[in-house]
């Protein structure tokens, strides 16, 4: 514990907005990283996604960030990057609409006020920031229609052709939740005739004689998710497959970005989809940071937060949302050791302190960590090494439940 606290250095406070003085070791932190992934431990507690807001609103009004990669379908983070760019939309109804079925957490005030930022800030800045999805289960009819639109203009004769094999997902119902679901319903033969339909619509764009990146990256992204809704998950040969599809998806989309827009970016996931490694391998075998590892090297940084106890929302099998406690974290476990720092709530730069011989063995050695699914019940402490994890640790003595956008009367 004195070699952490040798290298921690105090947050004022989880809540964004103020002044950021105490973030200034933070952004030296990521100097170098073009993409800096910030995890949360777990996806409905309050001061979690509060504290991404503020190292957000750090490191793009001190480091030039320009972009919010967030673990949301594409086609969401358009309509949410429309928003902040332009103003179009309401961003409560967008939230409402696209923040559905197993995207439903993140419906919340502390999103909301994110967002709200950053819309206030691309008013004035000559640098706006961006909204990108690294995710791939839902495509909105306008994702279509932009492929369909650009490929009238620019390569005509591929139209009729792309209608076709396009033509059964442009058929599926309105609404997330709602298109999900019917996509799911259909025979499994006929969601393989139409993952085969996508990815000839991707081979034609990619081999066309005119050819634009963005319009292949929708097509890209539509490949991706007819594939996934092949998969069976009851086997879990196959859901472990699909889960290391995912994560290498995920991370090629950022390093895609990044290099599409020469821009830095922020990537907000699971902790269990920033850190090099899994705590779960029999379900997510390689992650996400680990993949962004070998795409970048360290140009990839891996936050991840951290938390002694508190409570935080979580959704059941049946779907619905409550709120689940855990906590204060037990004798051996990560947070226990990490609580008894002076400073109630602080980051860490693990890099710096595994220095110190005795501190390098602490922070190598996997002990339980909270690593906290989205689904309840859970075994949220599986074991895990937070130096081979994580590059900086942010760690909170207690988090209060996210608290969700009231829906409308």
């Amino acid at each position: 514990m004195t070699g952490l606290e040798r290298y921690a250095h105090r947050l004022r406070t989880a809540e964004p907005g103020g002044s950021g003085a105490d973030l200034a070791a933070f952004a030296s932190m990521t100097r170098g990283a073009d993409i800096v992934g910030i995890g949360e431990a777990s996806h409905g507690s309050k001061e979690l996604f509060t504290v991404k807001d503020r190292l957000l609103r750090q490191l793009v009004t001190r480091e030039g960030f320009s972009a919010f990669a967030m673990e949301i379908s594409w086609s969401a983070a358009a309509r949410i990057d429309a928003y902040v760019r332009t103003g179009e939309g309401d961003l409560r109804q967008i939230l409402r609409e696209e923040f559905q079925d197993g995207y439903s957490l993140l419906n919340t005030e502390e999103f909301l006020n994110l967002f709200g930022w950053v819309r206030e800030h691309n008013r004035t800045s000559a640098r706006p920031v961006r909204v990108v999805g690294l995710d791939f289960s839902d495509a909105a009819p306008e994702q279509y229609e932009r492929i369909l639109t650009w490929a009238a203009g620019n390569e005509p004769a591929l139209v009729p052709e792309l209608r076709r094999r396009y033509a059964a997902l442009r058929a599926l119902p309105t609404g997330v939740a709602t298109r999900m679901a019917a996509y799911n319903a259909l025979p499994l033969a006929e969601r393989k005739a139409i993952a085969q339909d996508a990815a000839a619509a991707y081979r034609l764009l990619s081999e066309a004689g005119t050819q634009d990146p963005w319009v292949l990256q929708e097509a890209r992204v539509i490949s991706h998710m007819a594939t996934e809704y092949t998969v069976d998950w009851s086997d879990p040969a196959q859901a472990k497959a699909a889960s290391r599809h995912r994560d290498r998806t995920m991370a090629e989309t950022a390093v895609w970005w990044q290099r599409q827009t020469g821009g830095r970016i922020v990537v907000s996931a699971h902790n269990g989809h920033a850190a090099y490694e899994s705590a779960v391998p029999e379900y997510y075998p390689v992650t996400m940071g680990a993949d962004l590892r070998e795409l970048v090297g360290r140009a990839y940084l891996a936050v991840g937060t951290s938390l002694n106890g508190g409570d935080y929302r979580a959704r059941t099998a049946t779907g619905e949302a409550g709120t689940y406690s855990v906590g204060p974290a037990a004798p051996g476990s990560n947070e226990y050791t990490l609580d008894k720092v002076r400073h109630r709530d602080f980051y860490v730069d693990l890099r710096a302190a595994r220095r110190d011989p005795a501190v390098g063995g602490w922070l190598d050695a996997a002990r339980p960590t909270f690593v906290i699914p989205g689904r309840y019940p859970n075994q949220p402490t599986p074991p895990l090494a937070l130096g081979r994890a994580f590059d900086v640790v942010v760690h909170l003595h207690t988090v209060r439940a996210s608290v969700p956008v009231p829906q409308p009367e």
